[in-house]
């Protein structure tokens, strides 16, 4: 009996652990199978250019539940709570004495900048690395072959009034940002909100184009062409926001303000700053796989005249089983500051360090310098904004990141489908 026992005892245990898997693997192939239906019925939302979906949120890897994830679940829920907490102590440390404290000592610029800039690099610090991003990698990078030890040892430290143009992946950057330059940060405003039918368009087939994307000189010269039926909006100008309203919005799309008061064009804005103006030309976030179409916000020939043009670009890691996106591509409805909470829950739930790449650009690179040579990265055609146009192709290379022809108001589209589908 005993015998008789012992071999028919571990059958049940083995059994369930047996169901356990088989119904984990259902949960799975479900949950793929759902993707994928909403992948498909937002293919319309492809570049057919490069096959990116760029307003997508980049998923992990497809796996079982297994023992080890099971535990960094139980651990990563009580250790987002807790720097989730913390986050939001200092978000609110930061309002009290960027926001309100230093007000007093605005009427001495100086000390004013000096003071806020102190304050909002701990702080900034302080945030990126409860969140599990101790290091943040920096690396120059040139395309001259003559000097290029020179050129990667140049400084790159924006002064008042400099432009940083960058891409728009997440609110990371915005808080690296700060953290590095204390920059202007500022948000455009359209001349009217997109129009679209309320029938998604028809997907179009993917037509790759072979060879480099990314190249210089004349290879470098694309015709990037808009692949949607959405019309494009006119940006009128900008309005300054403070760190805290530019980490709410990522993920959403213009227009984000209500009413068009305080509106100004960027030069009166960059030349009032007293700091530098950080400029994102895609107008809102995409995951990070490639470049949504700059819209024309400078309107501006290269090279440029009387101040510094800075380019950078990040990038980030694509998730895993145990890390995951930092790109915050769609943002939730409802009030703003509650915006950027799941992500940040999401974040600090990880147990394994986070990476962020930062690409930079040589000042004597770029539009801002005198022997910038402007046909190397532009047609010259009538109506076309240098500046915007050369800082992508900067972009697209430095950071390897191919160009899409969708813009921001595909992703108003994209928002307003699915909208209809879901809510």
């Amino acid at each position: 009996m005993a015998l008789l026992r012992s071999t028919l005892g571990p059958l049940p245990a083995r059994r369930m652990r047996s169901v356990a898997v088989r119904r984990s693997r259902v949960r799975r192939q479900l949950q793929v199978a759902l993707c994928l239906g909403l992948m498909e019925k937002f293919s319309a939302y492809r570049d057919p250019g490069t096959g990116i979906q760029p307003f997508s949120v980049p998923l992990p890897p497809t796996s079982t539940t297994g023992p080890l994830q099971a535990i960094t679940r139980v651990l990563g829920f009580g250790l987002g709570v807790f720097r989730t907490a913390i986050i939001c102590s200092i978000a609110l440390l930061y309002l009290t004495l960027v926001e309100i404290l230093c007000l007093v000592l605005v009427p001495i610029p100086p000390l004013h900048r000096a003071i806020t800039r102190v304050f909002t690099f701990v702080l900034a610090k302080l945030a990126l690395w409860t969140l599990g991003i101790i290091w943040v990698p920096v690396e120059t990078i040139t395309k001259k072959k003559i000097g290029r030890n020179a050129h990667r040892n140049e400084p790159w430290n924006p002064n008042a009034g400099d432009l940083i143009i960058s891409n728009w992946a997440s609110w990371i950057e915005v808080l690296w940002l700060a953290a590095r330059c204390n920059p202007v940060f500022v948000l455009p405003v359209p001349e009217s909100i997109p129009k679209f039918e309320d029938t998604v368009h028809q997907p179009m087939p993917v037509t790759n184009r072979p060879g480099r994307a990314t190249g210089t000189g004349s290879a470098n010269i694309q015709s990037i062409q808009k692949h949607s039926a959405v019309p494009v909006v006119p940006i009128k100008g900008f309005r300054r926001v403070s760190l805290l309203r530019m980490i709410c919005l990522a993920g959403r799309v213009p227009p984000f303000f209500k009413d068009e008061s305080g509106t100004s064009s960027l030069d009166e804005i960059r030349k009032s700053a007293g700091r530098p103006v950080v400029v994102f030309p895609e107008c809102t976030t995409s995951n990070g796989r490639g470049l949504l179409r700059f819209a024309n916000v400078f309107n501006e020939e290269v090279p440029v005249k009387g101040y510094q043009v800075f380019i950078m670009c990040v990038r980030y890691d694509p998730p895993t089983l145990y890390t995951p996106t930092l790109t915050r591509p769609v943002g939730i409805p409802g009030p703003a500051f509650l915006n950027p909470l799941s992500h940040i829950f999401e974040i600090a739930s990880s147990v394994v360090p986070l990476t962020v790449s930062i690409r930079l650009l040589p000042p004597s690179e770029s539009p801002g310098s005198q022997l910038f040579l402007a046909s190397d990265y532009v047609k010259g055609g009538s109506g076309e904004d240098q500046l915007a146009e050369s800082s992508a192709s900067l972009i697209s290379q430095i950071g390897r990141l191919k160009r899409t022809g969708l813009g921001w108001e595909d992703k108003a589209s994209f928002f307003h489908y699915r909208n209809l589908k879901f809510v």
